[in-house]
């Protein structure tokens, strides 16, 4: 076990879970309050959904902060070797699988999705327009299951972390 000072593993626990707040507290406001807002506001659906394009970019620059500071995090509590701070199996594969989901999101995903709603929402003709938005909304749902799956990761990693933290008190606590 190396000496790490304890403000640095309090610092590092305590970014972690600030990340994963914005990680999961992100998505819930995006869903439960943002994306209701914004279509229940918004006259049309070209201007909401281009908001909300905007906003979920948004989100993904905070949760591309979040996976470098739950990595780093992992990576530290792993390094100093302390049975109080040390990673779980599960916790790691947790984190992987929701950094990855990410990426795939992030990398690959929301840039063709971004892609097909600029293409439908500059298209003019009518029967073009209802093809390419269908052909939008086919790669809009992955995406959002796979957001939902995340959110649900993201919960799952806080249960595993409230877990640990409950059985370093001691059984009865």
């Amino acid at each position: 076990m190396r000496q790490v000072p304890r403000w640095g593993k309090i610092g590092c626990v305590t970014l972690e879970w600030v990340a994963l707040a914005v990680w999961v507290g992100g998505m819930i406001v995006l869903s439960g309050a943002v994306i209701p807002a914004v279509f229940n506001t918004f006259g049309g659906q070209d201007s909401g959904g281009m908001l909300l394009t905007r906003a979920f970019e948004g989100y993904q620059r905070f949760v591309m902060g979040a996976s470098v500071i739950l990595c780093v995090a992992a990576w530290f509590r792993w390094w100093s070797g302390d049975p109080m701070i040390e990673v779980g199996r599960s916790e790691i594969i947790v984190l992987v699988v929701m950094v990855m989901i990410a990426g795939l999101i992030i990398a690959v995903l929301h840039p063709y999705a971004a892609d097909l709603q600029a293409h439908a929402f500059a298209t003019k003709d009518a029967t073009a327009k209802k093809a390419a938005l269908e052909s939008f909304f086919r790669v809009l749902m992955p995406i959002r299951t796979l957001y939902m799956l995340n959110l649900v990761l993201g919960l799952l990693l806080i249960a595993l972390k409230a877990k640990r933290s409950l059985d370093q008190c001691g059984p009865g606590t």
